[in-house]
């Protein structure tokens, strides 16, 4: 003992070893599109990792570094726990030293789950739970006495769910018609069906006989009866009442695995009305009744957090002093990030990616660990310029609790605050994949690269807008914060609809145009289909392709499907077995048949310009349109829809990549390039900038341009300031977010908008073109 004591004070003694772990090290990752990408990442500091779309900067960082993170963790489980966890394969590098356990805050909508709000999802309402329990007055008991999620505080009626459900029965007969005349309304029961001919044979109801004339007892036994043993047509059957009936077999069903026509019956039929027992509120009485300063925990819930916060601030019990003190702390960074207009009794399913990854960012902040690495996804997305400095400022207290933050980002406000900037590329896909850049922000702009080049780009305001030939006119719109808002939407221009989040851009827009106004929305929500959609599939791009493929091998189009008779017979034409493994996540493995290609391998024989099939869905947009547009390969159809692919910034996407791999931004551009063949229209496009690099904006405006030049209506939600500048008219919503809101504070051309600076909008886009 005593030597170890003297070799620790030596006066020489060099620094330990432990504290020179300063980096994280990546050698030789290869993982999806990289090319033996070596980086040193500074741990306890910011990185930004920028870079175009599709140019490998969420491969490095989330498949790389942040899976390798996962996997490891998962090893230190129990063998017996290890058993009911997918087995994660080690990302493809030579050497990743250096990692912490990686937390990822991305923008995956929350899930729906109707049980799941802003305050569950935070610690919010834990600790306004235990706030009541202790200051309520009467009390209700202990904390789980005041959730809704316990059978001790829910509601009984609606089981804290906040809303029972209700059948709308004129979805289920027309009143007017008897059973002869076709008066069951319900897919399958049409007259002379076997399902009405029990009804009709009953003896319960005359068949002939409208059913608003019905008696009493006739309607109960041909809305309710129980089940009841009866001789139809010389057949014995079981009668039941036709609600039991339609209950039990559709809408006691998963209602995605319904036939469609079916699925749109039950969506008509059932509706949610808010539970009469607690008002919606979601509580049982004692909880309700249990009230701190005349306010019960439903309405603190029910109140914006940032009237919430002042409210809470107004409390002070030295009993519950530290716990009172975390919950302003929580609540203030809601306010500071741009959320106070959020409530806590929101419905985590409601929020938008931007809002649900703010959310998330919140929980992070008031956790006690550190040293952790944060791994973040586009923090910008839905963020005015106003509320970006106020991220940024979060962003920085994550660092300086002690944890490395690893940003994925375009905006150059963000940018500007990195300790460290990694940039990839130059182009994307097989084009990109290389690091370009690595240093200070300052380096970056004297860099030369592509990010480097465009950081200070600043669109300009156009010196001649365009007039408008019509206009959509809104009326007395109320949707969610909007007060009674009118407003004329200018039509053949390119109008732009700003405000900061929450202020009711998306309510204006999504939610008061009036119906049969002929506009297309395009927005980033996940596109329906399976993971065998792709792009080719979803823009009718396969079609041409197939038939041309056919054409030149004298054979039949449906051979060139991996979802019709060309599909591997192993793997169904999907690619990969996928294993579903119960409890567990499903794992998928490669087909070994095909090895991947999806087709058979007689179907592979078969070429078009010297490609197979397969060859053909691996290719990029951009090389596909170029192979398609001349020689023995040229197909004048598909070289249209890819041209429109390029145009909207997705020429990196494969034709056959899964759609469920697709960001949101790449989403919506891909339901842009679809719609752009249609005549006429107005198209509403939400925030068409997100996961677009700043060299590639200047490309979505001459878009939005050509949109506008060839005779559409373009109305454009966007915090982007170059968008902004580049519009014909600008409505501008506010002045603030949630009760704050829901006005128009400007209409007009953006060079008044930037002269007069009567907004926030004004004064940030004011200073954006430098004016």
């Amino acid at each position: 003992m005593s030597m170890v004591a003297r070799t620790d004070t030596t006066p020489s003694a060099p620094r330990c070893i432990a504290d020179s772990h300063d980096t994280i090290r990546v050698q030789g990752a290869r993982v999806n599109n990289l090319k033996d990408v070596s980086v040193e990442i500074p741990k306890r500091r910011l990185t930004v990792l920028t870079g175009v779309s599709g140019s490998g900067k969420s491969s490095l960082v989330f498949d790389t570094i942040a899976a390798e993170s996962q996997r490891l963790i998962n090893e230190t489980y129990s063998a017996f726990l290890q058993t009911f966890m997918p087995t994660l394969a080690r990302p493809e590098a030579d050497v990743l030293e250096g990692l912490t356990t990686a937390i990822i805050v991305d923008q995956e909508r929350m899930g729906a789950n109707a049980r799941s709000t802003v305050g569950t999802a935070t610690d919010a309402n834990a600790m306004l739970r235990i706030v009541f329990s202790r200051l309520g007055e009467p009390s209700a008991g202990p904390p789980f006495h005041y959730s809704f999620n316990q059978p001790a505080g829910a509601c009984p009626r609606c089981e804290g769910t906040g809303h029972v459900t209700d059948l709308d029965l004129t979805q289920f007969y027309d009143e007017t018609k008897s059973l002869n005349e076709g008066a069951i309304t319900v897919p399958g029961y049409k007259a002379g069906s076997w399902f009405v001919r029990i009804f009709a044979g009953s003896g319960f109801v005359d068949p002939d006989k409208p059913v608003r004339d019905y008696t009493e007892t006739e309607r109960h036994d041909f809305l309710h009866r129980e089940p009841t043993k009866v001789k139809v047509d010389g057949i014995n059957v079981t009668y039941e009442g036709l609600i039991p009936k339609v209950r039990r077999s559709m809408l006691a069903k998963d209602k995605d695995r319904l036939q469609p026509h079916v699925r749109a019956f039950v969506e008509r039929a059932v509706t949610f009305v808010t539970c009469p027992g607690c008002d919606g509120t979601r509580l049982g009485e004692a909880a309700r009744a249990s009230r701190i300063k005349g306010i019960n925990i439903a309405d603190a819930c029910a109140m914006e957090v940032r009237d919430l916060a002042e409210w809470v601030r107004g409390l002070d019990e030295p009993s519950v002093a530290p716990l009172l003190a975390t919950l302003r702390q929580t609540l203030d960074s809601f306010v500071e990030i741009g959320l106070g207009y959020l409530s806590l009794e929101r419905p985590a399913g409601t929020l938008s990616g931007g809002e649900a990854q703010r959310v998330k960012m919140v929980r992070h902040l008031g956790s006690s660990l550190t040293d952790v690495t944060y791994v973040f996804d586009e923090p910008s997305t839905g963020l005015h310029p106003h509320d970006i400095q106020r991220m940024n400022g979060l962003l920085l207290r994550l660092r300086d609790k002690g944890n490395t933050v690893l940003v994925v980002e375009h905006k150059p406000e963000v940018i500007a605050i990195a300790d460290h900037v990694i940039d990839l590329g130059p182009g994307a896909g097989t084009a990109g994949g290389t690091v370009c850049f690595e240093g200070s922000v300052e380096a970056l702009r004297a860099s030369g690269t592509l990010t480097g080049r465009h950081f200070d780009d600043r669109a300009s305001l156009k010196e001649l807008v365009r007039k408008p030939d019509g206009a959509l006119e809104i009326r007395g719109a109320r949707a969610n914060n909007l007060r009674s808002v009118d407003v004329d939407v200018p039509l053949g221009v390119l109008t732009v609809v700003t405000g900061v989040a929450g202020s009711g851009k998306s309510s204006l827009l999504h939610g008061s145009i009036p119906a049969g106004a002929g506009v297309v929305s395009v927005d980033q929500a996940p596109i329906r289909g399976s993971r065998r959609s792709n792009p080719a599939t979803y823009t009718g791009l396969l079609e041409p392709i197939r038939k041309a493929f056919a054409k030149a091998n004298g054979v039949k189009p449906a051979l060139f499907s991996a979802n019709s008779e060309g599909a591997c017979p192993t793997c169904n034409g999907a690619g990969v077995i996928y294993t579903d493994l119960a409890m567990m996540a499903g794992v998928a493995t490669t087909c070994e048949e095909c090895g991947g290609k999806r087709f058979q391998a007689a179907v592979l024989e078969y070429r078009l310009g010297g490609r197979d099939i397969s060859e053909v869905l691996a290719m990029p947009v951009t090389e596909a349109e170029e192979f398609f547009r001349a020689g023995e390969a040229r197909v004048p159809a598909a070289h249209a829809i890819l041209g429109r692919l390029a145009d909207v910034g997705l020429g990196y996407l494969t034709l056959g990549q899964p759609l469920t791999t697709l960001s949101g931004g790449e989403r919506q551009r891909l339901k842009l390039a679809t719609h752009m063949a249609d005549k006429g229209g107005i198209y509403v496009l939400d925030e068409p900038t997100t996961g677009l690099h700043l060299a590639d904006v200047e490309q979505l405006l001459g878009l939005l341009d050509r949109l506008v030049d060839s005779g559409k209506s373009v109305i454009v939600i966007e915090h982007h300031q170059a968008v902004m500048a580049h519009a014909d008219w600008i409505i501008d919503l506010g002045p603030g977010a949630g009760h704050d809101g829901g006005r128009i504070v400007f209409e007009g051309i953006p060079a008044d908008l930037v002269a007069a600076r009567p907004t926030l909008t004004g004064e940030h886009l004011a200073a954006y073109v430098g004016a």
